[in-house]
């Protein structure tokens, strides 16, 4: 935050929840105006920063949001003059707030309605715009939270383990980026409509399995991430409603979440999912889940790969004990899945599936077809699934080396430790 004024606690933490639920909307207006991402979120800042210094001796509005929407707008205008820009764009929005009462006035609300009337397309736009294919995969990740989410530099930091100075030197050099590629503030349209779509669901999906299965550090989940990467989905699903893979998504993380109660021990410690208590697992999100799967199924055509995934999920949260699970049905989800993508991470979890619905010797061959794969070299998931399979076929001495092997290469503290028990035990 920049500049900062002075205020009591309370009052910060309430002018500071306001401006993370409101600051999509904010700086995708601003974007709107000034078509520049980076500037637009300077905007916003100030218009934050001027709440600080005023609403303490003012009081909070009773229409914050419209408050520093208004207060951003006025300051776009100031710019737009002092710059020079957009002769015409500057007389469409001085005519706007002289409407709603002159630039003085402080009827915010008012000035808010008339020049917002679609804040759900810009938002939307927003994401599109963070999400954009000219950046890496790192920087929308960033910015996105940054933008759409409302984080803080040091709270995206702590979320992914990353120095606060990377961080914001990724999301400074991704906003340079989009300025420099002079990508418009504008919805995808026709054929790049598709590409687009498929970036912000990867970035929502990163996000969400960042924080269902830590890649690295000392705990095994991190549910304000998932939380983070769910709010995404599900605003995506009220902006892009007629898109069957973003309620494929959004099915996909509920029912995933779904798990999350179950998915660790009291001390933290990993249950692997046929050990979970699936009493603990939270029906409301299930039925969300399931709810949002059939609305994709509704709206046509062949499910895509974030719904055949939604769709094997939902094979786990409708059987109420693990010996209950349709594995053959999940099987042959996968080999759909496989068919859209020649993924290998989909192919050894395919293997698991087969595995058991025919046997661990059926797909443990499976899974040794996989070894010299690439992609997988340094992935401990595949010796962690090779030991499981020997374990079953009674072979423990080489299980045990699979799972010392895989707790070798896995960065997250926990799951070390569980593949390390479980290289024990096949000792024992």
């Amino acid at each position: 935050m920049r500049g900062a004024a002075r205020t009591d606690p309370d009052t910060r933490r309430a002018i500071e929840a306001v401006f993370r639920i409101e600051s999509a909307k904010i700086i995708a207006g601003l974007a709107k105006i000034v078509r520049d991402v980076g500037v637009a979120e300077d905007l916003a800042q100030d218009a934050l920063v001027a709440a600080l210094e005023q609403w303490p001796d003012e009081g909070i509005p009773d229409k914050p949001a419209a408050w520093l929407m208004a207060t951003a707008k006025h300051r776009a205008l100031d710019l737009l003059r002092h710059r020079k820009l957009a002769a015409r764009k500057h007389d469409e929005i001085e005519h706007d707030i002289e409407a709603a009462g002159g630039e003085q006035s402080d009827d915010h609300e008012a000035m808010l309605a008339a020049v917002d009337d679609d804040i759900g397309d810009d938002v939307l736009t927003l994401m599109f715009t963070a999400c954009h294919p000219v950046l890496s995969t790192e920087a929308r990740v960033a910015l996105t939270l940054k933008l759409i989410c409302g984080l803080t530099t040091p709270e995206i930091a702590r979320a992914f383990l990353v120095p606060e100075p990377a961080i914001a030197q990724r999301i400074v050099r991704a906003k340079r980026t989009l300025a420099e590629a002079r990508v418009p503030f504008e919805p995808p349209r026709g054929e790049d409509l598709g590409q687009r779509l498929a970036s912000v669901l990867e970035v929502v999906y990163l996000v969400f399995n960042e924080g269902y299965s830590a890649t690295a550090g000392d705990d095994w989940l991190r549910p304000a991430l998932c939380d983070d990467a769910l709010r995404l989905g599900r605003m995506l699903a009220e902006l892009a409603s007629n898109e069957p893979e973003v309620h494929g998504l959004v099915a996909l993380m509920e029912i995933q979440a779904s798990r999350s109660g179950a998915r660790v021990s009291p001390s933290g410690e990993p249950i692997l999912l046929l050990d979970q208590d699936r009493s603990r697992w939270d029906q409301l999100s299930i039925r969300r889940g399931l709810a949002a799967l059939e609305r994709a199924e509704h709206l046509g055509g062949a499910l895509g790969p974030y719904a055949l995934q939604a769709a094997i999920a939902a094979c786990h949260a409708r059987a109420h004990v693990a010996a209950d699970t349709d594995w053959a049905r999940i099987v042959a989800f996968y080999d759909a899945l496989a068919a859209l993508s020649s993924s290998p991470v989909v192919l050894l979890n395919r293997a698991v599936a087969v595995g058991m619905a025919f046997g661990p010797a059926e797909g443990l061959a499976l899974v040794d077809e996989l070894r010299d794969e690439p992609a997988l070299a340094s992935y401990h998931l595949l010796q962690a699934v090779r030991g499981d399979l020997l374990v079953k076929l009674g072979r423990h001495a080489e299980a045990r080396g699979e799972f010392e092997r895989a707790a070798a290469l896995t960065q997250n503290a926990r799951e070390r430790e569980l593949l390390t028990r479980r290289a024990l035990g096949c000792t024992t």
